[in-house]
């Protein structure tokens, strides 16, 4: 069991599995605000390596780039480098950040319309060798890695509270060996 992550102020428990006998289960995440996003992104950060992909689903608005931008200068400042200025991918489509020891790529395919522009964008490399944050990854369709790390953001916040999310994190492949580890524990 995955116990409390211990950074910032979000809330975690245990839920049922998703719907792949794969993957370990699904951790359910709430978080109060954008700050509380970025922490948790810097908590998940340093258990990314080559050849990770993390899947950010969710509509627009619920902290999916919020999530990126706090993961990405989590490991540019592990690698002793200044934080960045992350901008949304959504014109660019893939943003990359060279690292010492591999490329992360922050990828946004809202604009995507059919499976065969991602051949475009060169994300056989990206997988197999760099760490890859994925924006709306259900464009993937069956490219979409079997093992990577799934988060799903949904807002969640009671009245009129705009700030809350609720992320559910599921591990599949390789990811749950992590998990099971308590790669997440304090």
């Amino acid at each position: 069991m995955v116990a409390g992550f211990g950074y910032g102020r979000y809330k975690q428990s245990m839920v049922t599995a998703q719907e792949s006998p794969e993957s370990y289960g699904a951790i359910s995440v709430s978080l109060e605000n954008p700050t509380d996003t970025q922490a948790f992104a810097a908590r998940l950060a340093p258990f990314a390596g080559p050849g990770d992909v993390i899947a950010l689903a969710g509509d627009l608005g619920t902290g999916k780039t919020t999530f990126a931008r706090g993961f990405i200068n989590a490991l540019s400042v592990a690698h002793g480098l200044p934080p960045e200025d992350v901008p949304s991918p959504t014109f660019t489509l893939v943003q990359e950040y060279r690292l010492p020891d591999f490329t992360l790529y922050h990828v946004d395919l809202y604009r995507i319309e059919a499976q065969s522009e991602i051949f475009e964008l060169g994300l056989e490399d990206a997988f197999a060798d760099g760490v890859s944050l994925v924006e709306w990854p259900d464009r993937l369709g069956s490219l979409l890695p079997e093992s990577r790390l799934h988060l799903e953001f949904r807002q969640g916040g009671p009245g009129d509270d705009q700030d809350r999310r609720l992320v559910s994190l599921t591990a599949l492949g390789d990811w749950q060996g992590r998990i099971q580890a308590g790669a997440l524990n304090d």
